[in-house]
């Protein structure tokens, strides 16, 4: 065989077989995509082969790795600590006032004693007229955890009263009150919860003006 005859027998593919073999390998690969590829990896099956084939279950076999894989906090909900409520009489008298007295977490039960034993300490004894349907007030200044004693008798007519205390340099109205009664007479003692004014405010409802006799025993100052 000569070298003429060898070319003589190498296949020429024209343009139309070229066009042709594209075609095909194109169709093949859409069709390998829609019965295949979608179905097996991701869930789509338009023809329905890939489910009669079994496809479609590898799909959810990569679902439910991904899923595995994937942290569970995502689907935690976090919840804060709920608070535990304390009554009003438990409370700190920094809760109950709104603001701390000064050096309140500071104070050993050793130095409220010592204040309750302050040198300073006074008595006196006062008589004062509360005029008829009118109210009067009588205030001491006294400073956080001072201790007083008290006592008071009207001229056997009843008189409503409010004992309280009133924080110093407070500006929003706040005070607090230690007894509320209607009564001819009281007697007690007060450690006083932060510096401020603290007293008395009775209301005579009846037509005729009522002494009240007050003995105060303790360190302050008569404020009136």
């Amino acid at each position: 065989m000569t070298l003429s005859n060898a070319h003589q027998h190498i296949p020429v593919h024209s343009n139309k077989t070229l066009i042709k073999a594209s075609v095909t390998a194109t169709v093949m690969a859409v069709i390998i995509l829609v019965l295949i590829i979608l179905p097996a990896e991701y869930k789509v099956d338009p023809t329905g082969f890939g489910k009669a084939a079994g496809l479609t279950q590898l799909a959810d076999l990569s679902e439910a790795e991904l899923e595995v894989a994937e942290p569970v906090e995502s689907n935690v909900v976090k919840t804060q600590p709920q608070e535990k409520t304390v009554p009003l009489a438990e409370q700190p008298v920094e809760s109950r006032l709104g603001f701390a007295p000064p050096a309140a977490h500071l104070l050993t039960v050793e130095q409220i004693k010592a204040a309750r034993q302050t040198p300073g300490v006074r008595s006196d004894t006062i008589d004062i007229v509360i005029p008829a349907g009118k109210g009067l007030e009588y205030k001491l200044l006294i400073d956080a955890y001072v201790h007083l004693e008290y006592e008071w008798r009207t001229d056997g007519q009843p008189l409503y009263f409010d004992f309280h205390g009133e924080p110093q340099g407070d500006q929003s109205g706040y005070y607090e009150s230690f007894a509320i009664t209607t009564a001819t007479e009281m007697k007690g003692s007060l450690t006083a919860p932060f510096t401020g004014s603290h007293g008395w405010y009775w209301k005579n409802k009846s037509g005729t003006p009522v002494t009240v006799t007050l003995i105060t025993k303790g360190d302050y100052r008569i404020k009136g």
